[in-house]
């Protein structure tokens, strides 16, 4: 349920006039919906998109996240789905989500804001049994909301014909972006009827979004409440540098220090996760942890656990980053810097809801010193730092010491191989002077050259120096730069081979022949017919 709305006094504060729900065009049905719900005054973006979806305009909507996008398209959605009827295994208007979560809280609130309507919708998500979401979707529904896996999955079962879809709905397009999942919209997409009204919601606006915006949507109506990725000013963000062996140790500190009603913990990896859930729970805190790993029915009975403030901390990846909303969270703690800066303001954006305040505390060791860096340029200001008694506050590094110390131990591994290689790899032409295989006749007296070896009592064969200049012109080139093969087991190479003495030194082949050719083919023996 959305708890996003913009307080009277805040409006008073800011010289705005008031607007209720009932200026916004919607029905009677809905708007006894949404007093039910406690809701009077519209959030800005609920203001702005609400009467351009009534119009049946495409609209590109972007704020930050904890500012109501979801009822900006539920509460127009069941207005305009509420004439007209369903078509057995079609929907008639589709919403696509990033997480299971996000969907859920969707489905919810259909649930909440269309309690005087009749309409049917269908949640697809993975994780649940796909045979019962099949039956769901026999008769027809008017809302089909789903993660895009799990729809493309019962599409290529042909469970579900899209013929009649009319609305459809992207939402957290940012976040699909970074899971991985734009593949998948743009083939959702391009099997949607062209004339339907498109709605694209995202918190930032990278240009991969621009471009599918203006891919997917016909002519929309911007709408924009806030500054791309700026932080909620209801939360007091406190940046914590501490070892990395330190870390667990500070983080309980904080916990024990600071009146946490409840808290979201965020840990860039799944493995992670786990790991702080059991080292929080051996320290006697009450915790338990979500992921993406997890199964989704253990997930969705951990995430009802939280709201119902059985479980007061939550140590969670990403999943939880993004459009969840809970009620009274005072506290988010980032125990891994986030690597995208656009997830800082996502994940502190949990705390400070519904016009309370909330504090959000990260966690960061000297090697997070560019993800800081990067945060501060995205939210225009640097995260105030604080130290906390009885451990030792370190510098961050900026990353460009680190990168200079990388060029030069490579550039000094480079010296040592240059140095090094003209004892492993001596000088072709100089081997093959010293060798004598170039150039003019050897000398029977010399000892025998490196790499090469004869059999005890065989004395060296002596060729002409034209002989010799042939050969090496026809030799390998590694022969020519590393000289014979080693002798193996005192067998004589095959090069080595008095062909001369043999008097069957075949023309062409030079003053050395390989024994096996030298010798006479086997008879073949044929079979009597």
């Amino acid at each position: 349920m959305t708890t996003d709305r913009l307080r009277e006094s805040d409006r008073a504060q800011t010289g705005q006039t008031r607007v209720n729900f009932s200026d916004l065009g919607l029905s009677r049905e809905v708007l006894r919906a949404v007093a039910d719900a406690g809701y009077i005054a519209p959030t800005p973006i609920q203001e702005q998109a609400i009467p351009v979806v009534l119009t049946g305009r495409d609209m590109l909507g972007g704020a930050q996240t904890g500012t109501g996008k979801t009822a900006s398209f539920t509460l127009p959605m069941i207005d305009i789905l509420a004439t007209g009827r369903v078509k057995a295994r079609m929907a008639r208007s589709l919403i696509l989500e990033p997480t299971r979560e996000l969907a859920m809280q969707v489905a919810a609130h259909f649930e909440i804001y269309g309690k005087y309507h009749r309409l049917s919708k269908a949640l697809l998500i993975g994780g649940t049994s796909i045979n019962e979401q099949e039956r769901v979707l026999d008769p027809g529904v008017d809302v089909l909301i789903a993660t895009p896996g799990r729809f493309l999955d019962l599409f290529e079962r042909g469970r579900i014909l899209l013929a009649d879809v009319k609305i459809l709905v992207i939402d957290e397009a940012d976040r699909m972006l970074d899971m991985g999942f734009i593949p998948d919209v743009e083939r959702i997409v391009s099997l949607l009827p062209r004339i339907r009204q498109t709605l694209l919601f995202t918190a930032t606006m990278p240009p991969e979004i621009r471009r599918l915006a203006a891919a997917f949507l016909i002519n929309p109506k911007a709408v924009a409440v806030d500054p791309p990725a700026h932080p909620a000013e209801k939360v007091s963000d406190v940046l914590v540098t501490v070892a990395p062996n330190a870390k667990r140790e500070a983080l309980r500190r904080l916990l024990r220090s600071e009146k946490v009603k409840s808290a979201l913990i965020f840990c860039n990896r799944k493995r992670d996760v786990d790991t702080l859930c059991d080292s929080l729970q051996r320290y006697g805190f009450s915790v338990a942890a979500l992921h993406g790993d997890m199964p989704q029915a253990r997930r969705t009975a951990t995430l009802a656990a939280f709201r119902r403030k059985d479980i007061p901390l939550l140590v969670a990846s990403d999943v939880a980053g993004r459009g969840l909303d809970i009620k009274d969270m005072s506290h988010v703690f980032n125990f891994d810097v986030p690597i995208n800066p656009e997830d800082y303001v996502h994940r502190i954006g949990r705390t400070g809801r519904a016009g309370l305040e909330g504090r959000a505390f990260t966690l960061a060791t000297p090697e997070d010193g560019k993800y800081i860096a990067a945060i501060a340029r995205l939210i225009r200001r640097d995260i105030p730092r604080i130290d906390l008694p009885g451990l030792s506050s370190v510098e961050l590094d900026s990353g460009k010491v680190k990168r200079r110390r990388r060029r030069r131990k490579s550039n000094d591994r480079a010296g040592a191989g240059r140095e090094t290689r003209p004892e492993a790899r001596p000088d072709p032409a100089a081997q093959a002077r010293e060798t004598g295989r170039v150039g003019g006749g050897a000398d029977p007296g010399k000892s025998t050259p490196p790499g090469e070896s004869r059999p005890p009592g065989e004395s060296r064969p002596v060729a002409s120096a034209g002989a010799r200049g042939a050969k090496a012109q026809r030799e390998p080139a590694h022969r020519a730069r590393h000289g014979r093969k080693p002798d193996r087991g005192g067998k004589p190479d095959r090069d080595s081979t008095d062909d001369a003495a043999r008097g069957k030194t075949p023309a062409g082949l030079g003053d050395h022949v390989p024994a096996f050719l030298l010798q006479p083919p086997p008879a073949i023996r044929r079979k009597k017919p």
